[in-house]
């Protein structure tokens, strides 16, 4: 914005200045002056009086030419940021497509050109505290936006090229140690006091070292709290819930049994869906872990690292609903990047469903993540992800779920990424394998 102000200020100075001249070139005109001295008829007095004139003439000219650059100037600047908001944002061209094997899935396999554009605001009112506002638009669609087969991509957006306020939240210092969060739109894992996973991944199935039952996150009305202490040890506790979701009074809240009276469930009411985890963890320079425990009731479903049929059977006179989840986190890095070791994260979830038939009642996931930064060049990264999708104890199949990537910085705000994913068995079904490739262009500012 100065560097802006400055080109401004120096091209109407030089408007300024150009006009003098000619003025000055115009009035005192040398060789006219010369000719004073040769005429032989009489000539015009020329006094200190006369330079004076023209002078004062000039200044008012100039002092007007400041008076109107200072007006625009004022009103340029009524209209930016405030000096405590800052900007920045990017944007993704994805390129890409699936492959599936059973010849009974209708999901479209044609290559597809899509995009993500993000912006974020971030403002100070204190010097410690932060207004957080995240807008997005894309064109996302078919597989890249799909949680069934977990090709659902980190980077898509669905807002069908439509901008849309995506988080919006308020952050605070209580004291030395502790943050406050609070927001009409946030997620659980913002609120955390300790990071779950370091992995970097490409589908959103990946993140948080498994964005499963425990971890698993929606964007909605939420608070939370965290406390850090100097030695690395943190706790944190936090809410999320769905306060604007209207639904039906029936024993399935929001569920297909719209036989009762219709409602709006509110804030923290009992037919609210809600997510409320409390974590403890550990972190130093070079690893960290963690534990986080998940209630989560009323239907609440957020989970992009799953199977179909993941959570449970009903008993008899019975409606799912409520579980608990339980997901323990840990994460290692090497002294240094650009050797073979990688830095490694890794999950494991364990959920129990309440109402569920014994056989089904239970499910878990694993996840590990490998990254090597600096290896060919400068800030490139190779990644590699793997692990089982949330799955029900009485699923005899084994799913599994992958992907491979290599990252690479043209320069510091261009980053290019291609990408292998897919998986065996992924959605809880034999045969249901499938491959995707892409390569994807971040633009960041």
């Amino acid at each position: 914005m100065k560097l802006f102000q400055q080109l401004l200020v120096a091209s109407t100075a030089v408007g300024l200045i150009s006009p003098i001249a000619a003025q000055a070139s115009d009035t005192i005109n040398l060789e006219g002056m010369s000719s004073y001295g040769r005429s032989e008829s009489k000539s015009k007095r020329i006094d200190n009086k006369s330079f004076v004139n023209e002078v004062n003439e000039n200044l008012a000219t100039l002092k007007g030419r400041v008076d109107g650059l200072e007006a625009r100037q004022n009103n340029f600047e009524a209209g930016s940021f405030s000096e405590t908001t800052t900007l920045d944002g990017k944007a993704v061209f994805t390129l890409g497509g699936v492959d599936y094997d059973l010849a009974s899935e209708t999901a479209s396999e044609a290559i597809q050109a899509m995009y993500t554009y993000t912006m974020n605001l971030n403002t100070s009112f204190t010097g410690d505290d932060n207004l957080y506002v995240r807008i997005k638009t894309g064109n996302h669609a078919d597989w890249s936006k799909t949680k069934t087969y977990g090709t659902y991509l980190s980077s898509a957006n669905k807002n069908g090229d439509t901008l849309k306020v995506d988080k919006i939240w308020y952050e605070f210092p209580l004291g030395e140690r502790n943050t406050v969060w609070v927001g009409p739109k946030i997620e659980n894992y913002y609120m955390h006091g300790t990071t779950p996973s370091i992995y970097k991944p490409v589908t959103k199935q990946f993140t948080l070292g498994g964005n499963g039952e425990a971890y698993g996150a929606s964007t909605d009305t939420g608070a939370g709290w965290a406390y850090k202490a100097d030695n690395g040890f943190a706790v944190s506790s936090n809410i999320g819930t769905k306060s604007n979701t209207s639904c039906y009074e029936t024993l399935d809240p929001c569920g297909t049994d719209k036989t009762k009276s219709y409602v709006n469930s509110g804030l923290l009411t009992d037919e609210t869906k809600t997510s409320w985890a409390t974590q403890v963890g550990y972190t130093k320079d070079r690893y960290s872990v963690s534990a986080l425990l998940n209630v989560k009731t009323n239907g609440w479903s957020d989970t992009y690292y799953h199977t179909s049929g993941h959570g449970g059977t009903a008993k008899s006179g019975k409606t799912l609903g409520n579980f608990t989840s339980v997901g323990l986190r840990g994460w290692w890095r090497p002294e240094e990047t650009g050797t073979a070791t990688p830095a490694i994260s890794v999950g494991y979830d364990t959920t129990s469903y309440e109402n569920a038939t014994n056989a089904t009642s239970n499910s878990d996931a694993y996840f590990v993540g490998l990254n090597w930064n600096d290896i060919f060049q400068a800030d490139d990264k190779i990644g590699i992800a793997f692990g089982q999708p949330t799955k029900n104890e009485d699923n005899d199949t084994d799913p599994f779920a992958y992907e491979v990537y290599y990252s690479f910085r043209p320069n510091d705000s261009i980053e290019i990424t291609p990408a292998i994913f897919g998986g065996s068995d992924r959605n809880g079904t034999t045969g249901q394998d499938f491959t995707g490739a892409l390569i994807e262009t971040t633009f960041k500012f």
